[in-house]
């Protein structure tokens, strides 16, 4: 004796995990009596002979037989025989979009004039991305898997992720030691281009970022050498404050030669400022030192040689034969 359900089974995402993208029931037949489970976040979509035959997206527990049969775009009028079921493929599909960390395996060698190479560089940051067409989705993947994973997204997107790199880091030209100021520019251009690559298999690319750049250390340390000069004025002054650094870090001991250096710095420095700050009187005393032959003196003194107002010259005379000027 057979009853109605003998042969029942349940269709569901049974091997779900939250890295995977879809995967595929498949290989058996749908029997009477069976049921359809859709979770949150999972469309179910039929194909018959990989063709769409109707896609549900609402969670819930639906009756094969009532809930789902009728909905199917060619299989309305299938009769299920005692025996015999319905043989179809299920694609659940996960409907959420992706989040992936993304950075370079091997530098990626940017031209660039400075360096004949090229200036190897590393990036490193974050993408998303979903589901977007069922019908590209089978036609390039799932009609070949069973499931397709996030790492398999990451894989492929790395693949060509080297050369919109070059292609729009390049494009920033003189900015090439400053590339994290223009990375928002160069991830809305990577994104672009990655989506129209994902397109054809029925993904979409909804977002790119660059977290950030880095150089090889030679090539970092002359950037933050160079902008701390541009920081503190210049050269010069770079170097009295790395010495004053030292000191206090205690990089720098005494007795070297750098702390003579420091020393001899701070000496001529203390020096200039004593020059600077002289008292009013001595500053007085220096005023009173006598002046230079040929110029004016005080009344009493060494006759000048040349009239102070006409420039006449002057033969030891009290006054200027030419214009009278006291002498």
């Amino acid at each position: 004796m057979f009853f109605k359900n003998q042969f029942a089974n349940v269709v569901e995402w049974e091997e779900f995990r939250d890295d995977m993208i879809f995967w595929k029931w498949n290989n058996r037949e749908i029997k009477r009596g069976s049921k359809l489970i859709i979770r949150s976040g999972q469309d179910a979509i039929f194909i018959s002979n990989g063709k769409i035959e109707g896609i549900f997206e609402n969670e819930g527990e639906y009756q094969i037989d009532s809930d789902i049969i009728p909905f199917l775009s060619t299989l309305k009028g299938f009769k299920f025989g005692f025996n015999s079921g319905m043989r179809v493929e299920v694609l659940f599909v996960n409907t959420k979009e992706f989040t992936v960390k993304w950075g370079t395996q091997q530098p990626v060698l940017i031209p660039t004039p400075q360096l004949p190479g090229g200036m190897p560089i590393r990036a490193n940051g974050t993408f998303n991305f979903k589901v977007d067409d069922y019908v590209r989705l089978i036609d390039k993947i799932a009609g070949v898997k069973d499931s397709y994973l996030v790492e398999d997204v990451k894989l492929r997107m790395i693949s060509v992720l080297d050369q919109l790199l070059m292609k729009w880091i390049s494009r920033e030209g003189e900015d090439m030691f400053n590339l994290q100021a223009n990375a928002s520019d160069i991830a809305k251009g990577i994104r672009e281009d990655l989506d129209m690559q994902m397109l054809d298999n029925g993904l979409t690319i909804t977002g790119f970022q660059v977290m950030s750049f880095n150089y090889p250390k030679e090539i970092q340390d002359m950037i933050t050498k160079t902008a701390s000069h541009e920081m503190i004025g210049n050269l010069q002054k770079y170097q009295q404050v790395s010495m004053t650094d030292g000191i206090a870090s205690g990089r720098v001991q005494g007795g070297g030669a750098a702390s003579d250096i420091v020393g001899m710095m701070f000496g001529m420095n203390a020096m200039n400022e004593m020059m600077k700050n002289m008292n009013p009187s001595q500053k007085s005393a220096a005023d009173a030192t006598p002046a230079p032959s040929g110029s004016p003196s005080p009344a009493g003194g060494k006759k000048p040689n040349f009239c102070p107002n006409c420039g006449t010259k002057n033969e030891g005379a009290n006054f200027c034969p030419n214009c009278g000027q006291k002498l």
